[in-house]
């Protein structure tokens, strides 16, 4: 198996050092890299948090909360120990320009290195920490800026952010990061589209009939209730991961696979996005019911009151340009759905006519399926015919191809990819500032929609696969929602 390179020397800095997407991803992603040989010995990685901690302190923290969110198997003693050297933390309110000083001693000797200041706080401090990080001198020309989303909560506030933190760092600097682009599946939809002659001459409205993309989650908004009502579904994963994966899927060959030349394109299917109709939208919010078994409470009992955020969304989009024209994109996404899923389904049109006659096999149409989560893979499903003689008895098979068994590694997850990308300078998988607000340019009208509208969100019972309107939405154009087979 291919073995990937150590990359340049490094200081990460972590604000927001002892958050929740820290634990969870950052810092486990860090340690995996550091495992596998790709950090050098000097990269360090500085948290910088309100948090009255030393770095002792720090360390211990660390190891008592990190080690749960670590792949099974992955904890090596002796790499963790070497890891725990890398750490340190400094108490900081981001927001006092005096304070940088204390970050400043910590840094003194990497000013020719790589500077990765990774901002995982509140979209409204990424001006301030920028301008102060600036103030305080502690920018070079090897430095980038990490943004976390949301960019913003409409198009004048994600410009208001791309203002402030690019009159401090140049757009090359600027990396505004979706992990979604950094699953294994949705970076091999480009080798399955460019690098096969099979897909790419087919990948049009003459042979696919449609396309759905679906991010389920079977958690509750848990911890997250305050963010979570202020964002809902809409803003929260509409407005950037499913729109970067349609995209993707949508988006002309580029050039090359240049940043550029693969953002460019993206922005145009941005750009092409046709306006929703008040039938093109459905939003739900979860009631109590059950998932897995276990009783749940409703949306608004987790966040002890009422409220009209929506936690699903179904949508159908339509592209305006000649690949796609006639070919809906279905989207949806949910909390305390019936499953935890994300997938990619291409449904190819059926055959136009059946050489087997009236009274022959019923033929299902060819559809491929990418699945980024759980048990990232690629399914492709045929008709074929069942072995034997008497007559021709087809039925439909599929070619699976499943990363961790094909491979027989572990696939690394979205965090490790994209934060080594980041210290390479390899913006291809991050978001453009142009991107970020074409996609807000076209989510807006649904959030004024709504903002007009008495009703509110449709109820739906937690467990179940989103609110009826949803189901309503696709079979009203003849067409159901793909549900997930066993492998």
């Amino acid at each position: 198996m291919h073995q990937s390179a150590p990359v340049a020397a490094c200081d990460f800095v972590v604000f927001g050092g002892t958050g929740d997407l820290a634990f969870r991803k950052l810092l486990p992603a860090l340690y995996l890299r550091d495992r596998d040989g790709q950090l050098t010995p000097d990269t360090r990685i500085v948290s910088v948090s309100r948090a009255g901690l030393s770095d002792e302190d720090y360390r211990d923290k660390v190891h008592a909360e990190v080690r749960a969110f670590l792949p099974p198997g992955t904890f090596d003693a002796d790499a963790w120990a070497a890891f725990r050297e890398r750490l340190y933390h400094r108490e900081l309110d981001v927001t006092n320009l005096a304070a940088y000083q204390d970050l400043a001693k910590v840094l003194v000797g990497g000013e020719d290195r790589v500077r990765a200041f990774y901002l995982s706080c509140a979209p409204k401090l990424f001006g301030p920490v920028s301008r102060n990080l600036h103030e305080a001198g502690l920018i070079t020309e090897k430095s980038r800026v990490v943004l976390e989303k949301p960019i913003g909560t409409d198009l004048a506030s994600a410009r208001r952010i791309n203002d402030e933190v690019g009159a401090v760092f140049h757009e090359h600097q600027i990396y505004r990061i979706d992990h979604y682009l950094g699953k294994e599946t949705v970076q091999n939809l480009l080798v399955l589209r460019f690098a096969n002659m099979l897909f790419e001459p087919l990948w049009r409205s003459g042979s696919i009939d449609h396309v759905q993309i679906t991010v389920a989650e079977d958690l509750g908004v848990g911890g997250r209730g305050g963010y979570y009502d202020d964002a809902g579904a809409l803003r929260d994963m509409v407005q950037n991961h499913l729109l970067q994966l349609l995209c993707l899927v949508a988006m002309e060959p580029p050039a090359s696979v240049d940043a550029d030349a693969v953002r460019d394109e993206k922005l145009k299917v941005l750009q092409a996005l046709r306006p929703t109709g008040p039938g093109d939208v459905v939003r739900g919010q979860y009631r109590s019911g059950a998932v897995s078994g276990a009783a749940v409470a409703g949306y608004t009992e987790e966040l002890g009151g009422p409220s009209s955020t929506e936690t699903f969304v179904a949508l159908r989009v339509g592209i305006d340009n000649w690949r796609w024209a006639g070919v809906p994109f279905y989207l949806r996404t949910g909390k305390r759905l019936d499953r935890r899923s994300s997938e990619i389904v291409v449904q190819f049109r059926p055959v136009p006519h059946s050489i087997f006659g009236a009274d022959g096999p019923p033929l299902s149409a060819n559809r491929l399926v990418l699945r980024l989560q759980p048990d990232e893979g690629v399914r492709l499903h045929l008709m074929t015919k069942e072995p034997g003689p008497g007559g021709y008895r087809a039925r439909g098979a599929s070619l699976n191809l499943q990363f961790s068994e094909t491979f027989k590694t572990r696939t690394p997850d979205a965090y490790e990819r994209l934060l080594m990308d980041i210290v390479r300078g390899n913006p291809t998988l991050f978001m453009r500032r142009d991107e970020v607000e074409a996609a807000w340019t076209w989510t807006e009208p649904i959030l004024a929609a709504w903002a007009a509208d008495a009703v509110g969100p449709k109820p739906y019972a937690a467990g179940s696969s989103g609110p009826a309107a949803a189901i309503a939405l696709i079979e009203r154009d003849g067409r159901t929602w793909h549900e997930e087979e066993s492998t």
